[in-house]
């Protein structure tokens, strides 16, 4: 039985995720990515506010809506901004900004990791910096890494296989479970709490930029939204939030087709990204994964003029309003290539802000990306580039991810 859409609404984010899709178009700058309107609305949904105005009782804001309000503009900036840092010890500034409440979360990679006991020891680390008295944002760390298998696995262990080897097994199903349950054991045995996994593109072509590395499932769209959905269950039922990316699909992209390096633009047209590269995220299992990357590619059937994370017709017209994902939504890497057009990083924080993005990935492993990140959304906040009501709608979603259940059953307990 197809369960189309079911499967992006993150578990417990949904009362969030619509509030905060209503803030963010509201006030984004759907005019600075190419005037995207807002999806209309439907007879049901005008039927309810209709009722709801009727019955003079306003909806009750969710907790995290109301922490959110309370917070400094450079706390709310925080609530918004993943870390990175060099070497294997966190720099004490990094430390600093989590005690005082000014950092969402820390991504790691190899170069951070000498053994899983020197990076719990790290987390560790990290904990206590949550916990200081000083942070009014009571949550644990969203704290990350890329394991998705095969060759893309920044800590050692599972999963061994790549997502073309479990495309490939005897049982594609059983393997993908396997190897999603497989993640979750690892990094939360670890202490981390989300995987920037899976990858849905559908691959195109041997050798191009996903098949080169065994990351996509298949080039049958329908299977790799089986297998998908069946990592996402497993990774998600062992503790680990799960990550589905590169949206709306980089499957199309030839072997040296890398936004990490260069601006990749993908000319397909509208009709096969929805058929083909978005149906994974379309139809599945009702799964619930938590986020959403969203690539850095130009998709000009959809928006000839932002790179997908910084293009509101993409990020709130695709993703938000047609597919209608209510979870939380992150950036692939600030300091990409393909980037290099669209000036500082601060620039680029407020770009990817304003066209929807929740959370923005500053993986360039030096604390001062994240601070000029945080740089430029604080200051968008302040001279009203980025309007209230959908900063601190972004800023809910977040935080509801990070109070959800499987995020407190380890690490911080403040």
């Amino acid at each position: 039985m197809r369960l189309p859409r079911a499967w992006l609404r993150a578990a417990g984010l949904a009362a969030v995720g619509a509030t905060a899709v209503a803030c963010a178009t509201s006030g984004t700058a759907g005019g600075a990515a190419g005037g995207a309107a807002s999806p209309p609305a439907s007879a049901s949904s005008a039927s309810s506010a209709s009722s709801a105005a009727g019955s003079h009782a306003p909806p009750t804001p969710s907790p995290q809506v109301t922490q959110a309000a309370g917070l400094s503009p450079a706390q709310l900036a925080g609530q918004r901004v993943i870390f990175s840092y060099a070497g294997q010890r966190p720099p004490a500034a990094l430390l600093s900004l989590i005690a005082h409440g000014e950092v969402a979360g820390v991504i790691f990679f190899s170069g951070n990791v000498a053994s899983a006991a020197q990076l719990s020891g790290v987390i560790r680390q990290l904990d206590a910096a949550e916990a200081d008295p000083t942070n009014p944002v009571r949550a644990p760390l969203l704290l990350m890494t890329d394991q998705e298998g095969g060759p893309v696995r920044r800590l050692p262990g599972a999963p061994f296989l790549s997502e073309k080897q479990v495309g490939q097994s005897a049982n594609p199903a059983a393997a993908a479970r396997t190897a999603g349950t497989q993640a979750a054991a690892n990094l939360r045995g670890i202490g981390l709490n989300v995987n920037l996994a899976p990858v849905l593109d559908v691959f195109r072509t041997a050798g191009d930029f996903d098949d080169q590395f065994g990351r996509s499932y298949s080039s049958d769209p329908r299977a790799v939204a089986s297998l998908g959905a069946d990592f996402i269950a497993a990774q998600q039922a062992g503790g680990v939030a799960a990550t589905a990316k590169h949206f709306p699909g980089l499957g199309s992209a030839a072997t040296k087709q890398d936004t990490d390096f260069e601006p990749v633009t993908l000319n397909v047209p509208a009709a096969t990204l929805r058929a083909v590269d978005e149906l994974p995220w379309r139809d599945g299992s009702s799964a619930g994964v938590k986020l959403v990357m969203v690539s850095w590619a130009v998709y000009p059937a959809l928006d000839p003029s932002r790179p997908a994370g910084m293009s509101a017709r993409i990020v709130q017209g695709e993703l938000r309003g047609r597919l209608g994902f209510g979870g939380v939504t992150i950036t692939d890497a600030l300091e990409a290539g393909a980037l290099k057009s669209y000036g500082s990083i601060a620039h680029r924080a407020l770009l990817a802000a304003q066209a929807g993005m929740d959370l923005i990935l500053c993986s360039a492993q030096s604390t001062t990306e994240g601070t000029e990140c945080l740089s430029g959304l604080e200051g968008g906040y302040g001279s009203g580039a980025l309007p209230r009501a959908g900063f601190e709608a972004a800023a809910a979603r977040v935080m509801a991810l990070r109070a959800s259940p499987v995020l407190r059953t380890w690490g911080f307990t403040g």
